[in-house]
């Protein structure tokens, strides 16, 4: 007999052209935005899948969302088959559609469903513990942005504007500064003036775009080390959450990638001394980075890099002030004070790294002068 939550869901899952029937569906993953289940199945040797509650506050277009997926999926799959891989499923997410042949399936309560074939045994991170766990992050985001260089970015939906645009995102929070939503803003004085004095070094990367130095390309927009499915032996195996696949810069994803594995601590961590640079784990992300992504890449764009490393904690800061001062709407908090404990990991982060600047471009030089020479 199914379990209750099969029980609870089965009806959603019945609308999919999945194999077999479900018969066990339970609370899977941890992520801050979507809700996830975990479908097994009747079938001995048919997969199993990933049942997802998509968010439609945040994906207001869930249509154009879904459609960005299965484009990048697709295209990654195809090159997969054509470079012999036998395990293509294993190696990219596969969306399951509807017997209808939809991407996504709609209840009567206006929320927005999707399946995946769930990879199995695979494993991910929170926090990047090896050298070797780092360099795969590396070789798995440089290889998904590889994969997708010929694809036209022109042909990806924007399903959330100006996601990782700094201008727009300040734009955003001096809005939340003024409506003060949550009468917060005399608390943050502090937080508050560390962002406006490094605004104009912020808008290094839109500056290079606006004078043509670096290209739009399509990058993945959420790379923490988390959404790199790793196997057994931590070889790096998927890219996964791919809500925010989009037009961007490549610099993007590499400093959202920094943000997470240079970290000696979570995004969270209450503890702000906890918060150090591992300088190593930087460099091995660099290795694999550059190792896949190096043939594709412009001069100007590995120049952009670390532009990117400062760049991403700084946003992120701003994302979970601005969040804070409005009341919270967007992340999901276990404590009323949880985006301002983010914000406050942020910016020390952002401060280790300005600490280490230097070091870090010298090291991306380095590296990338290996394939250079």
């Amino acid at each position: 007999m199914p379990n209750n939550k099969a029980a609870e869901f089965l009806p959603i899952v019945n609308f999919f052209a999945i194999k077999g029937k479900a018969v066990d569906i339970e609370p899977f993953g941890s992520g801050h935005i979507n809700d996830t289940y975990r479908i097994c199945t009747d079938l001995e040797e048919g997969p199993n899948y990933m049942l997802q509650r998509i968010n439609n506050h945040v994906f207001k277009n869930v249509e154009h969302l879904m459609q960005n997926i299965a484009l990048v999926c697709n295209h990654i799959k195809h090159k997969l088959i054509g470079q012999n891989e036998k395990d293509a499923e294993g190696k990219v997410l596969t969306p399951v559609p509807t017997k209808n042949g939809d991407l996504f399936f709609k209840d009567e309560r206006n929320n927005y469903w999707r399946i995946f074939i769930l990879i199995e045994n695979t494993k991910s991170y929170d926090i990047v513990e090896t050298i070797q766990q780092a360099r795969e992050g590396g070789r798995a985001f440089g290889n998904f942005q590889a994969m997708l260089s010929d694809l036209n970015p022109l042909d990806v939906h924007e399903v959330i504007p100006n996601f990782l645009n700094i201008a727009s995102r300040l734009r955003d929070f001096r809005d939340a500064i003024n409506k003060n939503m949550a009468s917060r803003v005399d608390e943050v004085r502090s937080e508050i003036d560390f962002i406006q004095e490094r605004e104009n070094k912020m808008n290094t990367i839109l500056n290079m775009a606006a004078k043509s130095q670096i290209p739009l390309r399509i990058t993945h927009n959420d790379t923490k080390f988390n959404n790199v499915l790793l196997n057994k032996e931590d070889k790096a195996q998927c890219v996964i959450d791919l809500d925010t696949v989009m037009p961007g810069y490549v610099a993007y994803d590499f400093g959202d990638a920094i943000r997470t594995i240079i970290n000696s601590a979570a995004e969270d961590e209450a503890d702000l001394d906890r918060i150090k640079l591992n300088i190593p784990l930087f460099e091995a992300y660099t290795k694999g980075y550059l190792e896949t992504a190096h043939h594709f890449l412009y001069p100007m764009e590995i120049k952009s890099l670390v532009d990117g490393v400062l760049l991403l904690p700084y946003m992120q800061m701003i994302r979970f002030l601005t969040d804070y001062l409005n009341g919270d709407t967007y992340y999901k908090i276990s404590h009323p004070t949880h985006n301002l404990q983010r914000t406050k990991a942020q910016m020390r982060l952002v401060i280790e790294i300005e600490k280490h600047e230097e070091l870090l471009r010298d090291l991306v030089k380095r590296e990338a002068n290996v394939y250079l020479s």
